[in-house]
C-alpha cells in the first residue's frame, strides 16, 4: 500500500511498519505544506493499520529546517502554520523512528527530536544552529531537547550551535542506535516496535508522553514570540549573511 501526499510518500509493509519519506533533496528545507503532508502521512499510515512509523528522507541529508535563503525573515502566519503542524506531529498516535541520514539541522533537528526514536550514522551532524544566525530556537525544542539529553546538553548545544556527529549524539542520548546505514537500522528497530501487542505500545508511549503535547504547544508560542523579536534585529541579519556566506559571523548584540 503506498499513497503520495504532495513531496512526502509513504507505504505500509508486511510487518505493520510504515515508511514516510520526504522528497526534497538535497537539504529537504520544510514549510507549511510539507508537514502537512506529513501529518497526513501518518493519519494514512494509522488508517491502513501501521503499527510504528520510519521517518525518513530522499538526498543528502535528513532535514536542515527552514531555508532562509529564500525566507529573508520569518512572520507570524510563516511560524504559526509551521509550528501548528508540529503540534500535530507530536500528536499522532503512532511511535516514529526517525532515520538521520547526513545533516538535521536547526528545524531539522526539531523534527527529527518530535519523533520517538532517532538512529543516525557514524557521520551524521546535528546542530541546534539558532543561536548562530541570532534567532531563539524553535520546533518546540525548548521542549524536546532537555527532555531528551538533560538541560545542561541541551544548554550547550542551543547556546553554542556546534554541531556533533553521530558517535557523540548516540553518547548524550541525541540517537539512539548508530548504523552506516540508518534507513536499514531505522527499519529494524521501527519492526521491533511493531511485534509487540499494538494496544501495550500505545498505552505506555501515551503514558510516557502524556504531557508532551502541551509541553510543546506552550514551547512553540513562546519560541515564536521571541523568533519574531529577534527576526527584527541586526544580529540576525548578519547571522543569516554569514551561513549563506559560509564565514563566522560578526554579531553587536542590535
Amino acid at each position: 500500500m503506498t499513497a503520495v501526499f504532495g513531496d512526502v510518500t509513504v507505504s505500509v509493509d508486511d510487518q505493520y511498519v510504515a515508511e514516510v519519506e520526504l522528497h526534497r533533496p538535497p537539504a529537504n528545507y520544510f514549510d507549511a505544506v510539507l508537514l502537512n503532508g506529513l501529518v497526513d502521512a501518518l493519519a494514512w499510515s494509522e488508517s491502513r493499520g501501521a503499527r510504528a512509523v520510519v521517518l525518513c528522507s530522499e538526498g543528502r541529508h535528513f532535514c536542515a529546517g527552514l531555508d532562509f535563503g529564500r525566507t529573508a525573515s520569518p512572520d507570524p502566519e510563516l511560524l504559526r502554520s509551521l509550528y501548528d503542524q508540529a503540534v500535530a506531529l507530536v500528536d499522532g498516535p503512532l511511535p516514529i523512528v526517525v532515520a538521520v541520514q547526513g545533516a538535521a539541522i536547526g528545524g531539522g533537528l526539531g523534527l527529527a527530536l518530535a519523533g520517538d526514536f532517532r538512529v543516525a550514522a557514524p557521520d551524521s551532524r546535528f546542530s541546534a544552529n539558532f543561536a548562530r544566525l541570532g534567532l531563539h530556537q524553535g520546533f518546540g525544542l525548548s521542549v524536546t531537547l532537555p527532555r531528551t539529553v538533560g538541560p545542561q546538553h541541551a544548554l550547550e548545544l542551543l547556546t553554542t550551535g556546534r554541531r556533533i556527529d553521530g558517535a557523540e549524539a548516540l553518547r548524550i542520548g541525541l540517537c539512539d542506535r548508530l548504523d552506516d546505514d540508518p534507513r536499514a537500522s531505522a527499519h529494524g528497530l521501527a519492526a521491533e516496535i511493531a511485534g509487540s501487542a499494538p494496544l501495550a505500545v500505545r498505552a505506555i508511549r501515551a503514558t510516557l508522553r502524556s504531557d508532551l503535547r502541551e509541553e510543546f504547544a506552550a514551547a512553540v508560542d513562546h519560541e515564536r514570540t521571541e523568533q519574531l523579536a529577534l527576526a527584527r534585529t541586526d544580529d540576525f541579519a548578519e547571522g543569516v549573511a554569514a551561513s549563506l556566506e559560509r564565514r563566522p559571523p560578526h554579531f553587536t548584540g542590535r
